[in-house]
C-alpha cells in the first residue's frame, strides 16, 4: 500500500488545484488558424460545415420536385477521377469542380473534372472556397479567375461561384465582424465582375449567412443564391432573396459528389451560362 507523507498529501492537493482554471475568463482564447485536430489547408470543399451545423441529409420534398429542376453535383479533389458518362446515364446535366481555395491551393483533379462534364454534354462552372482570414477578396477573386474560374460565352460555361460558408479550420466567421465580411464579399464579388463580366453565384447556408453577414441582403439583387439545406425543402433564405438559382440538397459521400438541383428546366440553367 502507497504511503504519503503529510507534505506529499499537501502537494497533490496543490497540485490538483492549480490544474483547475480560475474562471472562465481565465482560459478563453482567441481560436487558432488551423488546430491539431483541424484538416489540412485546402482540404475544405462545398457543404463541408452544412452537416455539422445545419441539419442532416434528406431527400427533396414531393412539393420540391414537383417543380421543373435539373439535377447537378458539385466536385472537388475528394472524388478524384469522375465517371462522368456515368453521371450523365444518372441524369445529371450541370457541374462545379472546385478550383481553387484562398490563394494557396489549387485543385489536382480539376482539369479531369471541369473538362470530363463538359466534354460528357453537361453545362460546367467552378467554384472557389473563400478563407476570408487569410488574403483580400480582391486577392482570391484574381486568383480563382487565373486557375480555372473564368467564364466564357460558349453557352455551356456558368459563372463562377464564391463558397462562403463555415472556416473548417478555426473561427466560424473567420474572426472577422459581419461588416467586415461584407466588406470582404463585396471585395470579391466586385473583382469577378471586372475580370470576366459576371456576376459570381454565392453559395452558403442560411445559418451562416446569418451568423456570419448580419443577414445582409444587398447581394441578392445581382447574384444568383445557390443554398446549402440537407433536408426535405430549401428552408428559409438569406435575407433579399425570394427564390434560390440551385440548392444543394445533399452530401451522398466521396464517389460521386453532393447533389444539386436546379432552380428550373434545362433551358434555364443554359440562360444562366449564356448570361
Amino acid at each position: 500500500m502507497l504511503r504519503l507523507t503529510t507534505a506529499g498529501v499537501l502537494l497533490a492537493a496543490l497540485s490538483s488545484l492549480s490544474a483547475l482554471p480560475a474562471s472562465a475568463s481565465d482560459t478563453a482564447s482567441p481560436v487558432s488558424p488551423v488546430s491539431p485536430a483541424s484538416p489540412g489547408r485546402g482540404s475544405a470543399y462545398m457543404g463541408m460545415g452544412v452537416l455539422s451545423h445545419d441539419g442532416q441529409d434528406g431527400s427533396p420534398s414531393e412539393r420540391a420536385a414537383a417543380t421543373a429542376q435539373t439535377e447537378g453535383v458539385d466536385v472537388a479533389s475528394y472524388q478524384g477521377d469522375v465517371s462522368w458518362s456515368t453521371l450523365w446515364s444518372s441524369g445529371v446535366r450541370w457541374a462545379y469542380t472546385k478550383a481553387t481555395e484562398g490563394t494557396y491551393y489549387t485543385n489536382p483533379y480539376f482539369s479531369q473534372q471541369y473538362t470530363g462534364s463538359y466534354d460528357v454534354g453537361m453545362i460546367r462552372g467552378s467554384y472557389h472556397f473563400a478563407t476570408p482570414d487569410t488574403t483580400s477578396g480582391a486577392s482570391q477573386a484574381n486568383y480563382f479567375v487565373d486557375h480555372g474560374g473564368g467564364w466564357s460565352g460558349d453557352g455551356r460555361t456558368l459563372p463562377g461561384v464564391l463558397d462562403i460558408e463555415w472556416n473548417p479550420y478555426g473561427d466560424a466567421c473567420y474572426g472577422k465582424s459581419t461588416d467586415g465580411m461584407v466588406s470582404w464579399i463585396s471585395d470579391f464579388l466586385s473583382t469577378y465582375k471586372s475580370r470576366t463580366g459576371r456576376d459570381a453565384v454565392i453559395y452558403t447556408a442560411t445559418t451562416w449567412w446569418t451568423q456570419c453577414t448580419g443577414n445582409y441582403s444587398g447581394f441578392a439583387s445581382a447574384n444568383p443564391l445557390w443554398i446549402a439545406r440537407y433536408a426535405s425543402d430549401a428552408g428559409t433564405l438569406p435575407a433579399g432573396w425570394s427564390y434560390y438559382t440551385m440548392w444543394q440538397y445533399t452530401s451522398s459521400g466521396p464517389t460521386v459528389g453532393d447533389r444539386d438541383k436546379f432552380n428550373g428546366a434545362l433551358d434555364r440553367v443554359q440562360a444562366l451560362a449564356n448570361g
